[in-house]
């Protein structure tokens, strides 16, 4: 299983950029500049991931060239450490080491690449859809894949972080499948109530996200997290997490987390109601 979820996770990353690209080309064909620059725009928030990823491989030794950097600026920094990934995972017959190393890097990165860029592509496209072309086929199909490649990144985040546990012990494939589809019906949940609150009262949808960031990052402050040591940077990563808690629910405290899980429940599914039935 250990094998199967880089590969996954590569096959994935490459439907959803092609099906970017076709929808890309589709609003450009179509004369729809404005949706296209603003499809455009959504790939510039992942270049924060690349930038990161290149400062990693300079921190782990190996200098970046010319052809490395080429790879990043053209966003296939992460596509590349997948390939390494499996590379090693052969050479060394899937040992833990390296390659638990390797997959712990690509892992963190692919999760903020795809909060970052994959995030709001799904969004625009699914208001595309939703608001301005149903019959849609392109960006209905791009909303999908890249639904269904943010939960994946989710999904082999948390595959990542059992496998740090004593043993290495994968989780087998019908709890990757269930995660797959809890997370795909939590974050399809979110957006829909998210797009279908701005179809009908436009910008009023950023007062209510801003109510439900503000909730998430004042509960994250006051759970005093310790993941970031220094005062600005730890306001800071509250302040991004809280953003992400709208969409999905993030463990960054070890121990039991039921009760962290409920009121992030709680305050969602308030949110989501509100937008659906306001």
């Amino acid at each position: 299983m250990r094998g199967a979820v880089p590969r996954l996770s590569l096959a994935l990353l490459a439907v959803e950029s092609g099906a970017r690209l076709c929808a890309i080309i589709h609003y450009l064909v179509r004369g729809q500049l404005g949706w296209f620059a603003l499809t455009i725009a959504c790939l510039v928030p992942g270049y924060a991931a690349q930038l990161l990823s290149i400062l990693w491989f300079r921190a782990d030794g190996h200098p970046p060239g010319c052809w490395l950097l080429a790879l990043h600026l053209l966003q296939l920094g992460l596509w590349k450490r997948y390939w390494d990934v499996l590379r090693t995972a052969a050479e060394t017959g899937g040992g833990a080491g390296e390659v638990l190393s390797q997959l712990g890097d690509v892992c963190v990165l692919r999760l903020l690449e795809a909060l970052l860029q994959t995030l709001p592509h799904l969004l625009l496209q699914a208001y595309v859809v939703v608001a301005v072309d149903p019959a849609g086929f392109i960006p209905g199909v791009s909303a999908g894949l890249s639904l269904l490649s943010l939960a994946w990144a989710l999904v082999s985040y948390s595959h990542f972080t059992c496998l740090l546990r004593p043993g290495h012990l994968s989780p087998p494939a019908a709890v990757i499948l269930c995660l797959l589809l809890w997370r795909t019906g939590m974050l399809g949940t979110r957006v829909l109530a998210l797009v279908l609150f701005a179809r009908l009262y436009s910008f009023w949808v950023f007062a209510v996200a801003g109510v439900h960031w503000l909730l998430m990052s004042f509960w994250l402050v006051a759970q005093q997290t310790d993941i970031v040591a220094q005062p600005c940077r730890w306001r800071l990563f509250n302040c991004l997490l809280g953003a992400v808690y709208i969409f999905c629910y993030i463990n960054v405290r070890p121990g039991p987390s039921r009760t962290r899980v409920a009121v992030f429940y709680a305050v969602s599914t308030w949110n989501i109601l509100y937008c659906t039935w306001v």
